[in-house]
C-alpha cells in the first residue's frame, strides 16, 4: 500500500508525531516494532515503573499507562497502528519503499521515531524479573527524584560524562552516591570529573565492579569486587544506576542516513529533518543529550509539521 506518512516507532515521539498528523488529515501509518531494540511496544517508558514529570498527571503516572494512553490517542484519531517491525527501507528514491514482517508498501514520507536502548549490564540481580526497577534503574533523571532513594545510599555504574552528571543529580536526593568504575581514573571530559572528585557527597570506588545485586522486593545492598586484590563486600544501597551508554536504534537503516560517531541520526539545526529529503527523525534516536519522553514528544510534534509542511511543497 501507499501512505502518505510512515512512523516508525511506538514512544512519545512516534506517537506525538501520529496525533498531529493525523489531525492533519495525512493519515499516517506507525509500525511500532514488535520487541523492537529487544523492548515491548511502547519503548523505554515500558521498562520504568512511577513516571512523576511528565506534565498533566500530578499524582503520577505508570510508565505502561503513559504509553498506552498514547497508543490510544492515535488510534482515536485515525492512526492505522501495526504491531509489526520495519525490517527494510529504500531511501534512494521517492516514494520510500518498506518491508515489514509480512507487509510491504511505499510512503511519500517518514518519521523515524525508533529511541535508544539503554546499555545494562548482566549482573546477577539486576536483570528483569529480578530488581529491575525496583531500586535498578537507567536513568536517573526519571528515577532519581523517587521517595524510595531520598536520603538513601545509592550507586552509579559508569566512568563517563553521563555517569558523573547522573551522580551529581543523585547527590541531590540520596545521602551519598558511590560512582563504581572499573578502572582507576574517570573517562568523563576534566571538568566533569572535578565536579566528581570535589562533590562531598559522591564517594569513588576506583578498580570496583558490581559483582551481584541484592534484595527481596526492592534493592538492599550491591557486592563489589574489588578488581586488584580481588576481595569481595556487600554496600548497603537502596538505588543502582546503570549510566554506560545508550544504543540508538539505527542498524535497518543500513547507511541510508547520516548517523554520528555514535549511531544517532543527524538532523539539521532547529529541525527534525534528517539528510535525506522527506525523511525525519525524532525522539531519542536522534537526541543523545536530554533523553525524556517529553522532549521526545516535542520532536515528534516538530517532525509530524515538518512533514506535513513537505508534502504540502512536494505533491
Amino acid at each position: 500500500m501507499s501512505h502518505r506518512v510512515l512512523i516508525i516507532g511506538s514512544g512519545p515521539a512516534a506517537h506525538t508525531a501520529a496525533i498531529y498528523a493525523a489531525r492533519a488529515e495525512l493519515k499516517p501509518v506507525l509500525f511500532e516494532g514488535f520487541m523492537a531494540g529487544g523492548i515491548a511496544a511502547g519503548g523505554q517508558l515500558t521498562t520504568t515503573t512511577d513516571v512523576d514529570n511528565f506534565p498533566g498527571f500530578p499524582e503520577g503516572v505508570m510508565g505502561p499507562e503513559l504509553t498506552e494512553r498514547f497508543r490510544a490517542q492515535s488510534e482515536r484519531f485515525g492512526t492505522t497502528i501495526h504491531t509489526e517491525t520495519i525490517t527494510e527501507l529504500d531511501l534512494s528514491s521517492r516514494p520510500f519503499h518498506f518491508k515489514a514482517d509480512s507487509e510491504v508498501g511505499t510512503a511519500d514520507s517518514i518519521i523515524i521515531a525508533t529511541g535508544a536502548t539503554a546499555r545494562r549490564l548482566d549482573i546477577p540481580g539486576t536483570n528483569d524479573g529480578e530488581l529491575w526497577q525496583r531500586g535498578i534503574s537507567a536513568c536517573a533523571v526519571c528515577d532519581g527524584a523517587l521517595p524510595a532513594f531520598r536520603d538513601q545510599p545509592l550507586a552509579v555504574i559508569g566512568g563517563g560524562d553521563s555517569a558523573v552528571e547522573e551522580a551529581a543529580y543523585l547527590t541531590k536526593f540520596g545521602s551519598k552516591v558511590y560512582l563504581v568504575h572499573r578502572r582507576d581514573e574517570l573517562r568523563a571530559s576534566k571538568i566533569m570529573q572535578q565536579r566528581a572528585l570535589h562533590n562531598p557527597k559522591i564517594e569513588m570506588l576506583w578498580s570496583h565492579v558490581v559483582t551481584q545485586a541484592k534484595g527481596t522486593d526492592f534493592l538492599q545492598a550491591m557486592r563489589v569486587k574489588d578488581l586488584k586484590t580481588d576481595e569481595e563486600c556487600d554496600i548497603p544501597v537502596a538505588g543502582l544506576f546503570f549510566a554506560i551508554g545508550h544504543t540508538p536504534n539505527t542498524a535497518f537503516l543500513n547507511g541510508q542516513i547520516d548517523i554520528d560517531e555514535q549511531d544517532y541520526i543527524i538532523t539539521k539545526p532547529d529541525s527534525t529533518q534528517t539528510n535525506v529529503p522527506g525523511v525525519f527523525a525524532a525522539g531519542d534516536v536522534q537526541d543523545k543529550k536530554w533523553r525524556q519522553a517529553i522532549t521526545a514528544a516535542g520532536t515528534g510534534c516538530m517532525a509530524a509539521l515538518e512533514a506535513e509542511q513537505f508534502l504540502a511543497a512536494n505533491p
